[in-house]
């Protein structure tokens, strides 16, 4: 080959080719499937393109979720927590079902056809609910307030047409959400500063571009739906995600693609399934011969930690199939560094789970407090603010702690200090505690109001929904804290292995946020019926005690908070190395197991 210069990456890898005057990329390809020519592929325009998919994304998700919990209470006739609950378990399923969009796009799909796929899902999930928004027989009839007793719920067809496009809806945002930042990041090449620097700058500014379409969500899209109508808004959302999928598709000459590597998750089934199937079987006499083949610049050394995962690694017969491969059947035998991975994502797991309690107040924001602000004096003169609208006070929370942080902390200390991952996280878990305890006071207030009629009120209460600013704010405040800590912390301590799924596994605890807030709402449901028969959590939000509930989440979170303390003191950081000393150590704990098998 003529004129051909070979430049080296990290680690010897090698990453550039010159040929006559022209760089390609041997890590990344065009689509042709041949190596990605560096002047003429990915860079700014193109992962601003693949930028604006997340954007209409988070616009149609947005627009659609915060404002669903009326539609749900006002159009289909249904009670207050049924409409919380229906909204807290959409939203929890679909980040939960991020971690199969990550899958099918590193196992089958790529990242590129995964997201060009999931946003017509999507898409069309918000064009069924924009026809069951539409068609009069899709939806009950109109509701008198002052008959509010007597009004029809949707029947099962009518909510079944709903859950069609709800979920449709939802495995669309899976699909995007899980892949959109990788393929954006594949759009840079990490060896080069020049572009390392790009993509840097680029992503510090990601949160920032899709929090547009949020604040564009809850004002513009959220009026439409209130004030025009919801097929309208929700055509609207179909519309953005159809463009921006068009957009994307016209670039593909552009981008850059990696070749799928299989996803993680398979890596954790195989090591545990190879530990359980050799559970029985005694460890070598000198851990050095467990299996290894990994190279010495990736590979991780064994620690003294779930001594029982080091048996995916025990060599015995038929792991290496038939005619003497020298390729392991993987559900078989597992390398030492893909054990050692497997603990290190174990290690992170308390931290994970303490994380959870935030989302379940975040998903207050969207559900009971939206309920909050329909009850009330929305009216700024003779404008009327929709209710879903005033989670732009939480929009508005996040983005300026973040930039005042940027301001105060990070700029001033050159970008060198400032607070840890877990410092921060500890940080947005007390903010949320007080913003739990914030919103039963305010809404004791409220309660007050209503005790001041002889019935309960049918109509809007003579108190100003603006009351509700704080817990909208603070909570914002406390996910600035909590999103930044938590997404840093999970990709820096993920081991290299598995950094896929970092971003999946964050999104997992947003998920699970929602699905205790479910749990919560049914529990209190059934435990607290007094003496009239009504619950904390009635069907109307007027008849409800939400202060109760609020209360019963901010000690939840305190409690929570206490645990979170210790295991962030007991945390030490992984290490993509281990020790010598680490190998002694499990050399003697293996020594002692084999005695106790031996005496017993």
């Amino acid at each position: 080959m003529k004129n051909t210069e070979i430049m080296e990456g990290e680690n010897g890898a090698n990453m550039e080719v010159e040929m006559e005057g022209k760089t390609f990329l041997s890590d990344a390809f065009d689509y042709k499937g041949a190596p990605a020519e560096k002047a003429k592929t990915g860079g700014w325009v193109s992962a601003a393109t693949i930028l604006g998919i997340e954007m209409c994304e988070r616009f149609t998700t947005m627009g659609i979720a915060t404002n669903l919990v009326t539609y749900l209470d006002d159009t289909m006739n249904q009670p207050s927590a049924t409409s919380s609950t229906i909204v807290s378990n959409f939203s929890g399923v679909a980040f939960l079902t991020c971690l199969l969009g990550g899958f099918i796009a590193d196992s089958f799909l790529g990242r590129y056809w995964t997201i060009a796929i999931f946003a017509f899902v999507e898409a069309l999930g918000a064009g069924v609910l924009a026809i069951s928004a539409t068609v009069p027989g899709l939806r009950p009839p109109p509701c008198n307030p002052s008959q509010a007793v007597n009004c029809v719920k949707a029947n099962m067809l009518q909510m079944g047409i709903f859950y069609i496009g709800l979920w449709t809806l939802g495995m669309g945002l899976a699909g995007v959400k899980s892949s959109v930042s990788a393929l954006a990041t594949d759009q840079f090449d990490h060896n080069d500063k020049k572009e390392k620097t790009k993509m840097d700058y680029f992503f510090n500014r990601f949160y920032l571009v899709i929090s547009i379409g949020t604040i564009l969500a809850v004002t513009v899209l959220v009026y439409i739906q209130d004030e025009v109508s919801r097929g309208v808004g929700y055509g609207i959302c179909a519309a953005a995600m159809i463009t921006a999928d068009i957009i994307y598709l016209s670039r593909s000459r552009k981008y850059r693609y990696k070749k799928r590597s299989g996803s993680p998750l398979s890596q954790v089934v195989q090591v545990i399934a190879a530990a359980i199937k050799k559970r029985k079987l005694e460890f070598p006499s000198d851990v050095s011969l467990l299996y290894e083949d990994s190279s010495p610049e990736s590979r991780v050394h064994r620690t003294n930690h779930f001594r029982w995962l080091d048996k995916a690694a025990v060599i015995s017969d038929g792991d290496f199939g038939k005619e003497g491969s020298a390729t392991p059947n993987p559900w078989k035998l597992c390398t030492v560094t893909k054990v050692e991975e497997l603990k290190m994502m174990i290690r992170i797991l308390p931290i994970w789970a303490t994380t959870i309690m935030f989302w379940c107040v975040h998903a207050q924001m969207i559900t009971f407090s939206v309920q909050q602000a329909a009850s009330m004096d929305r009216s700024i003169g003779k404008f009327q603010v929709p209710p879903a609208s005033f989670n732009v006070f939480f929009i508005g929370g996040i983005m300026i702690t973040l930039a005042l942080y940027d301001r105060l902390i990070m700029k001033r200390s050159g970008g060198s200090k400032g607070l840890t991952n877990l410092q921060k996280i500890g940080v947005g878990l007390a903010i949320s505690i007080i913003a739990m305890a914030a919103a039963a006071g305010m809404e004791q207030k409220r309660l007050k109001v209503i005790r001041s009629y002889k019935k309960t009120p049918t109509t809007t209460l003579p108190l100003t929904a603006f009351v509700l600013v704080p817990q909208f704010a603070i909570v914002g405040i406390a996910e600035a804290f909590i999103y930044s800590g938590s997404l840093a912390f999970f990709i820096g301590q993920a081991p290299k292995g598995m950094k896929a799924i970092s971003n999946s596994l964050f999104l997992t605890t947003i998920a699970f946020g929602y699905f205790v807030t479910t749990i919560l709402v049914n529990l209190i449901k059934k435990i607290t019926p007094g003496k009239d028969g009504i619950p904390w959590l009635a069907s109307k939000i007027n008849d409800s005690r939400l202060d109760y509930f609020y209360a019963v989440i901010s000690v939840l979170g305190l409690i929570n908070f206490g645990v979170y303390l210790v295991c962030a003191k007991r945390y030490k950081p992984n290490s993509s190395h281990g020790s010598a000393k680490d190998s002694d150590d499990v050399n003697a704990s293996h020594d002692e197991e084999r005695a106790r098998n031996a005496k017993i």
